[in-house]
């Protein structure tokens, strides 16, 4: 037994031979803000064999409070999430692999990545991606654990291919509004119990013991102490186009086009470009500095424009803070890029 790990391999359910199995495992992590630094943080202290974290955002101010791998020097240099955590990460355990991509959580992004995953995390903050997880998951038969947090909520479900209902199972389609961190708030406490349900329910799929997988729909209110629980098995359908007997995987459908959307309870809109490019940089500055500000690390430039701030990434995507309004987005991107 090496003293690393030897408090988590006493614990019975684990053992020598349960570690040599985390040892060995790929966890991929979709999402690397609340939910996924505390899950990124806890499995690489277990020592999992190969960590993946995917996150298309960059560390602000306003997520030093609850995304506990970030530093003060992460969000003035505005850094990648995932750059900054796999920074973090290597610093705890050097043992780990870890991966760190800045992309977008899309299908054709994902999908051979998820086929080397024993398990996905989801640790992102809309229903879109929620759907595509889902559907990657059954088509590659990977287990997945949804959560959540908001205010002081948070729930959680776990789901195993071919045993379990799905999402699409449980909610029939992708919900819309709802509260969101930027409208009612969150608590790190909140986080703290959704992660470490995901991250339990997470190493019982890596040690192989799926007796002890929790088969209920997790849902807390943590400052009002109140916790429910519910029975999913029912809710499985035969005729569901994710999970059930005629698969189509209907949220993997892709149209190669401009894809714009505004960020989950952020007044920002994200422009995609239908194919992935790398961006000179140098040109870039020299044309938005007409513009106004322009500030740059390795990973991403962003511009202070009058109103609104202009966030290019290397792949392409665009963050345009300061609107909601899609078509004046678009108008401004083509008109500082086209």
């Amino acid at each position: 037994m090496t003293e690393r790990y030897s408090r988590q391999q006493l614990f019975q359910p684990i053992g020598n031979k349960g570690q040599q199995q985390i040892k060995s495992k790929h966890v991929l992590i979709v999402g690397a803000g609340a939910l996924g630094s505390a899950s990124a943080e806890a499995l690489v202290r277990a020592g999992i064999g190969k960590l993946t974290l995917v996150d298309r955002d960059y560390v602000e101010w306003s997520n030093l409070q609850r995304q506990q791998l970030y530093i003060e020097q992460d969000a003035q240099n505005k850094l990648p999430k995932a750059v900054a955590a796999k920074n973090r990460l290597r610093q705890i355990n050097t043992e780990v692999k870890i991966e760190a991509l800045v992309m977008d959580a899309q299908p054709a992004n994902l999908e051979n990545i998820v086929q080397t995953a024993d398990v996905i995390i989801d640790a992102t903050d809309n229903f879109d991606i929620r759907f595509i997880l889902n559907d990657l998951s059954h088509k590659h038969e990977v287990p997945w654990i949804y959560g959540s947090c908001v205010g002081s909520y948070g729930t959680t479900y776990t789901i195993i291919p071919n045993v379990t209902p799905c999402l699409h199972c449980i909610l029939k389609k992708v919900p819309v509004g709802g509260a969101t961190c930027e409208t009612a708030g969150i608590i790190s406490p909140a986080v703290q119990i959704v992660a470490a349900y995901q991250v339990t329910e997470a190493l019982k799929i890596l040690v192989g013991d799926v007796e002890a997988l929790r088969n209920t729909f997790l849902t807390f209110d943590a400052w009002n102490n109140q916790h429910l629980e519910f029975k999913t098995g029912k809710m499985k359908s035969h005729e569901c186009f994710s999970c059930g007997s005629i698969r189509t995987y209907p949220y993997l459908a892709y149209e190669n086009q401009l894809k714009t959307e505004v960020l989950c309870g952020r007044e920002t809109v994200q422009i995609r470009p239908s194919q992935q490019y790398l961006h000179n940089f140098d040109e870039l500055e020299k044309r938005l500095k007409n513009h106004g500000k322009v500030d740059r690390n390795p990973y991403l430039l962003s511009c202070q424009l009058p109103e609104q701030r202009f966030v290019i990434f290397k792949d392409g995507r665009v963050f345009i803070h300061g609107t909601n309004d899609i078509q004046f987005a678009k108008s401004l991107y083509y008109r500082l890029l086209g």
